[in-house]
């Protein structure tokens, strides 16, 4: 059997020889045209009657004059570096504004000379405007003429060898990827349809697409229509709507794909190979964070900017934001040379890419990498004395709760000791912005882990308050998909059919996605004063249950019947509901709504923490973890290592319990409110 391919074999005659034509042969095709429109436009002034001898001098002279201009016009504004094959809207437009131009320039010159000692005073007045309407439409009808063959091509495909795609949402993006799809027929999609909730966009067509009805309309259309699978391309539309379309497109047992949010196509373009499966991070998107770029570029840019935990999951996104506000260097540091070489490659080749656009005119960032761990201060006085970065983020450190409880030591070194010794640095070399990743777990914490980085956005304050410069921490919970984050840990278990363990039924945590995190830590660090802990707005708190209960029906599974949900018990050091308010901390608003600052933080702390510090440091270097539980209780207010026996029944066999079969809502009512 011979197989088929989706790219046409071969195209008849006058579609080839359209679709091979350069700009040279619309040049030569333009002198033609320009040639004989002023021909064509007197005769049209003059009804037909036109007597060629009469006019003979007079039509050679305007013909030269017209077209020398036309061509003088296009030719230095760049009309024949165009690539015409994928003409738009914008090519439209640009040709209008020529032409406007260019029939301008015709009419002064030509009533000029009309009351010179040329003579062509006998041709009409309006033939400048004739021949720039007769050339508009001539040249406009060629070079779409491509896009349309281009398009009339596209068809030969089969659609039956494609993809019958419903596109959920007919706003520009959207429109960009039917757009794309139609351009693109051999990546195997036929758009068939839209669903649009807007009343006014019913039963119209986009792009020869008809809008079908609402999202209620999905399982009618699926079945009428002999849809294959559902595209969501609405990036910026809330998790709770996503949430009601996925159980919509279940029912009907097509696949469901979705185009990512807003916040993972920031600043890029929606393009086919965007489209992803639907995740849980989708269902639990809140609307869009307004951001303003401008000011944070104006920032960041032509800066050096120092990322510790470069390689991390907020590292690497720190980078990648960083990398779009065109500093002048962005230094990578960490500790993992693997996830350090692939954050620099990523932007290596993003750069490379940049590099190769000509219409780019910012500067491309320097990138450099460093393997270093942040205790060792030594080696990090050589990246500043080679670098002096202006702005330091601050993203490296231990943050498994559970393990950290089991090696207390790991934790004052990496988070306490790794701080100090980079804020003395940053001292000595008068670093004038520094901002600290910290975390919900901070706040009264009941584990070493949350204590150590109290204590480190501690150290952030007073820096800030010796100097005077705008030091800051930004506190914020935990970030969905995150290396060692509960949804990688339930996707592992549910590859292996299961079952998936969660620690307590009622455990609650608030979550955010990581490039929405970056997004308000980069936005808190343009809003500090100085000696500040910002907080993130976390939304609502989210039932750990509710997202197994989530990944395994994303995944195809039923609860209970395919993948079982086990209770385990809550671990050492992890609490039922984690805290967002010290005792004794003032909050007020900021200028960016998503963002709490405590106006108070660097007056609440305790005159002995450069002493305690030190003693916590050393009984760390000693291996001591009781004198590093100790100390942390005389430091940290709240800390009180043995409250999570009484937080709930933590351990309790009657708690490993298979998760009971869920209603048919599918979807709690905890996930809804997130």
């Amino acid at each position: 059997m011979n197989s088929f391919s989706l790219e046409p074999k071969s195209k008849n005659g006058l579609l080839s020889t359209l679709l091979q034509l350069r700009n040279r042969h619309l040049f030569i095709f333009d002198i033609i045209v320009f040639s004989i429109t002023p021909l064509l436009a007197l005769l049209l002034l003059l009804d037909g009657n036109l007597d060629i001898a009469y006019y003979s001098l007079e039509l050679g002279l305007v013909t030269i004059l017209f077209l020398s201009v036309k061509l003088c016009i296009f030719w230095s504004l760049g009309f024949y570096r165009r690539y015409w094959r994928y003409a738009s809207i914008e090519e439209l437009l640009y040709i209008v504004q020529l032409m406007v131009v260019a029939i301008v320039i015709q009419t002064l010159l030509f009533n000029l000379l009309s009351y010179g000692h040329w003579g062509i005073n006998k041709v009409p007045q309006l033939l400048p405007l004739i021949d720039g309407i007769l050339s508009f439409i001539f040249i406009l009808a060629l070079r779409f003429s491509v896009r349309v063959v281009e398009r009339i091509s596209d068809k030969n495909v089969p659609s039956h060898l494609r993809e019958r795609v419903l596109i959920i949402g007919a706003g520009s993006a959207g429109v960009s990827l039917v757009e794309e799809m139609q351009s693109n027929p051999q990546m195997g999609f036929y758009p068939v349809a839209f669903i649009d909730d807007n009343p006014k966009k019913l039963h119209a067509r986009i792009r020869g697409i008809p809008v079908v009805g609402d999202r209620h309309k999905i399982p009618e259309m699926v079945k009428s229509l002999e849809i294959q699978k559902a595209i969501i391309a609405m990036p910026s539309v809330a998790g709770q709507v996503i949430r009601e379309i996925v159980d919509l497109c279940n029912t009907t047992g097509i696949q469901t794909c979705t185009l990512p949010g807003i916040h993972e196509i920031l600043n890029g373009r929606v393009r086919v190979d965007s489209i992803r499966d639907v995740r849980i991070e989708d269902l639990l998107r809140r609307e869009p964070v307004q951001t303003d770029i401008e000011r944070v570029s104006h920032f960041l840019g032509g800066k050096k900017v120092l990322i510790t935990g470069a390689g991390g999951s907020i590292g690497s996104e720190l980078c990648r934001q960083i990398f779009k506000c065109c500093p002048a260097e962005i230094i990578f540091v960490g500790h993992g040379e693997n996830s350090v070489f692939n954050i620099q490659q990523e932007l290596d080749q993003a750069a490379q890419a940049l590099k190769k656009n000509a219409k780019v005119e910012k500067q491309t960032p320097r990138l450099f990498a460093f393997i270093a761990d942040i205790r060792f201060q030594e080696r990090l006085k050589h990246i500043f004395e080679q670098f002096q970065p202006d702005i330091i983020f601050h993203a490296a450190a231990h943050k498994h709760v559970p393990l950290m409880e089991l090696n207390p030591p790991e934790a004052i070194t990496n988070n306490v000791l790794g701080t100090k010794n980079l804020l003395e640095l940053a001292l000595q070399y008068k670093i004038k912005h520094f901002v600290m990743i910290s975390t919900d777990k901070a706040v009264n914490p009941t584990n070493v882990m949350g204590a150590s980085k109290r204590i480190a956005e501690m150290l952030v304050l007073q820096a800030a308050k010796q100097s005077g410069y705008p030091y800051v921490a930004v506190r914020f919970g935990n970030v969905l998909g995150s290396r060692g984050s509960v949804v990688p840990t339930f996707k592992k278990q549910i590859a292996v059919g299961g079952p998936i363990t969660v620690t307590h039924p009622e455990i609650c945590r608030y979550f955010m996605t990581i490039p929405e995190a970056v997004q308000l830590v980069l936005q808190a660090a343009v809003l500090s004063r100085g000696g500040e802990v910002l907080m993130l707005n976390m939304g609502k708190p989210v039932k750990i249950v509710d997202l197994a209960k989530e990944l395994i029906r994303l995944s195809g599974y039923q609860v209970n019947k395919d993948i079982d949900i086990v209770f385990t018990g809550l671990r050492p050091g992890e609490k039922l509901f984690e805290e967002l308010f010290i005792p004794g901390e003032e909050y007020e608003p900021t200028q960016h709504e998503k963002l709490v600052v405590v106006k108070n933080a660097s007056k609440i702390i305790p005159e002995n923490l450069v002493a305690i510090v030190e003693s916590v440091c050393k009984a760390a270097a000693d291996n001591d973890i009781s004198s590093i539980k100790s100390l942390l209780g005389q430091l940290v207010t709240g800390y009180k290592p043995e409250s999570f026996h009484n937080n709930v029944l933590a351990n309790d066999s009657k708690h490993k319990v298979v998760m009971p079969k869920p209603n048919s809502n599918g979807i709690t009512a905890q996930l809804k409110e997130a």
